[in-house]
């Protein structure tokens, strides 16, 4: 059951005044608004019990913890507070502190909490000169929580072969809006990046910083660039790694990536023939590929028994699009050992998954041991208005589906935004600016693509783009394991000197 929401007395263009003019004032921080006092932080121990696996590890590291309250809606400062969680490994080395570095490690809804851990160690000896921060948004992790009760931990699907199944697709992302906006409409108005790089800035003030540095990784990326337009002079160093095109997010981003895709699968199809001994999967490109092609349509004809679970056709595209994202050989090894598993399913032959796949299926299929899925979607939605007529969404997986059979369906189909009960307070923010920034990515990004990391560039007119060429990642810097990229990042947090001219990286 949707709210009852209010209507609309307000003309469409005074309405589009309106909400300039309120990104412009209400939203604006005061001028003068740092000579206020800063909320105060109270740093803790940060597990918070004997089984708190990661708060024991950030404690080992020598981490603290604490909350920060803040506005739920930042245009009333006096009203409703929710709260955020943080985490600090302060710098060791305090006599050469450059200062602070908050994180993001995207999603969005991803808890960034015990990020500083892996932060830290991808920074070498310059870890020691910065207080590493990570940051639960508003909604996510520790934060004040948005759960949106969903049976499932991800809502990405393929719309499938047929009208009736896209069909199917259409009621339960039905169902997971209205599940939603069941629990959540008084605050889902509040889900968006706009508030989260508000909320960021009040973090800055509560650490006592005039200016942050920032590391974000995918929608970090955003949240970053967002970040540097709201609150311009406010930061130092900033790292975007696999940053997309800001103009293109929102419900529909996924568009435009069909053919990273299609050319990751392929490139794991070449390495997978290489090593028909060991897989079995194909002893050429065109093997494999076919391989996969019978996995596809054995699941068209009813959903495969793998384990305990029941993976269908709208689940099996979205499963070969995360595995072959990733070109490294262990990323490479597993994925073929999916595969593998997949086509013994498809044959009617027992089927049980490893550790990897049996812990990814519990994610996607139950949502058991995932973060919630409810504020990614929340974010997502309250930052851009998605199409409402699900025929829209059935054309373009049909035209997308000529030249890309498998991967059109995954990246054209319908998301719960286009019946989220509630439209985006404020327009999206439009990137435009000249802060100083290093842009990270590989140029066979299946996520956020390459093009889309050279249109941030564009629109951070003072940043450089670092190249890692002829590589299938997404997330780079201490992620994917490139010396180049890791001591280019590394050199320009020691300095805050931007190289020169835009750079490239080979494995």
């Amino acid at each position: 059951m949707k709210p009852t929401r209010a209507r609309r007395l307000v003309p469409v263009a005074a309405l589009t005044a309106l909400t300039a003019l309120i990104a412009l004032s209400a939203f604006a921080p005061p001028a003068g608004a740092d000579a206020v006092a800063p909320p105060s932080l109270d740093w803790k121990p940060c597990a918070q019990g004997s089984d708190d696996a990661v708060g024991k590890e950030l404690d080992r590291a020598g981490a603290r913890c604490a909350t920060l309250t803040v506005p739920l809606d930042h245009s009333r400062p006096g009203g409703r507070t929710i709260e955020l969680a943080l985490s600090r490994i302060p710098a060791a080395d305090r006599a050469h502190r450059i200062g602070t570095l908050v994180l993001n490690s995207g999603g969005p809804g991803e808890s960034t909490l015990d990020m500083p851990l892996r932060t830290r160690a991808a920074m070498k000896d310059v870890a020691a000169r910065y207080d590493i921060v990570g940051l639960d948004p508003r909604f996510v992790g520790r934060s004040t929580p948005l759960d949106c009760g969903w049976p499932i931990g991800l809502w990405v699907r393929s719309a499938g072969a047929t009208r009736a199944r896209f069909d199917h697709q259409v009621a339960v992302q039905r169902d997971l809006a209205e599940r939603c906006a069941e629990r959540h409409a008084d605050v889902l108005p509040y889900a968006n990046t706009r508030d989260t790089a508000r909320d960021l800035d009040l973090v800055r003030r509560a650490l006592g910083e005039r200016r942050i540095s920032f590391l974000g990784y995918s929608y970090g990326s955003y949240l970053g660039a967002v970040y540097t337009q709201l609150f311009p002079g406010r930061t130092d160093r900033v790292v975007l790694d696999s940053a997309g095109d800001p103009d293109k997010w929102g419900p529909r981003a996924m568009r435009g990536s069909e053919d990273e895709a299609d050319r990751a699968l392929r490139g794991w199809a070449s390495w997978a023939a290489a090593r028909h001994g060991a897989y079995g999967l194909g002893a050429t490109t065109a093997g494999v590929l076919a391989t996969v092609d019978t996995i596809v349509a054995a699941a068209e004809d009813g959903p495969l028994r793998v384990g305990r679970y029941e993976v269908d056709d709208q689940a099996v595209p979205y499963i070969l699009s995360v595995g072959s994202a990733n070109d490294r050989p262990e990323a490479r090894a597993e994925f073929a050992a999916t595969v593998r598993t997949l086509n013994e399913a498809a044959h009617g032959r027992p089927a049980e998954p490893g550790a990897e796949l049996a812990g990814f299926l519990a994610f996607v299929l139950t949502g058991v041991g995932s973060p919630l899925a409810g504020p990614a979607a929340a974010i997502t939605c309250g930052d851009r208005a998605a199409p409402r007529d699900p025929d829209v969404y059935w054309d373009d997986v049909q035209r997308s589906r000529v030249r890309h059979p498998l991967f059109g369906p995954v990246k054209n189909n319908i998301w719960p935004c286009a019946f989220w009960p509630t439209r985006p307070r404020e327009r999206l923010t439009r990137v435009a600016n000249a802060t100083p920034a290093l842009i990270v990515s590989a140029t066979g990004d299946t996520a956020t693509t390459y093009q889309g990391s050279k249109a941030m560039h564009r629109a951070l007119t003072g940043s450089r783009l670092l190249t890692l060429r002829g590589v299938t990642a997404h997330g780079i810097y201490g992620e994917y394991g490139d010396a180049c990229v890791d001591a280019k990042v590394n050199a320009y947090l020691a300095t805050g000197a931007l190289p020169a001219t835009d750079q490239t990286c080979r494995p």
